[in-house]
């Protein structure tokens, strides 16, 4: 189903559930009572020193990283949510090489909790390029409940795509 683009992967079973929670008008409500929809970080500064947090929390010896923003085109260009992206350029004689981090708009106003999933996610693709076993494991391992939040985050954006928003 197209309601269900963001669950699209999923079980027919889970799709369902799913769907019966709409009809019912339950979806809200269990997004409402699970997470809290306001956080401060709005600015691109505030995201690059909350994901650089993180960074050194979890991936002190990973590459660094050069630009964190928020991106208001990436899911429309990419059908993404987040991206990342490495870059080399020659200057001079020697190679350069920089990481960067984009992370679509609609996490502005979402709760944290999403947020940081899609941080996470991020910041695994700097030792991690595909979505890989050993991938999944970097984000359990710097977010204990990354596939609940990744689960809950596809629920919240198919809330947002037929309603407009949480109550």
């Amino acid at each position: 189903m197209e309601i269900l683009k963001y669950l699209a992967g999923y079980s027919e079973n889970i799709q369902n559930q799913v769907i019966k929670m709409i009809d019912s008008d339950k979806l809200n409500d269990y997004l409402l009572n699970k997470y809290h929809f306001s956080h401060e970080i709005k600015t691109d500064k505030a995201l690059y020193q909350y994901v650089m947090d993180l960074k050194n929390q979890y991936l002190k010896q990973s590459n660094p990283l050069s630009k964190v923003i928020f991106d208001d085109k990436i899911d429309l260009v990419h059908q993404a949510l987040g991206l990342h992206t490495f870059v080399s350029r020659v200057q001079g004689s020697q190679l350069k090489s920089k990481n960067e981090i984009r992370i679509g708009s609609v996490f502005k106003k979402c709760p944290v909790e999403f947020l940081r999933m899609i941080a996470v996610h991020e910041l695994a693709h700097l030792r991690e390029k595909d979505h890989n076993k050993a991938f999944y494991k970097l984000c359990v391992y710097m977010e204990p409940g990354y596939h609940q939040l990744e689960f809950d985050m596809r629920l919240y954006l198919t809330q947002v795509d037929l309603f407009g928003k949480t109550n």
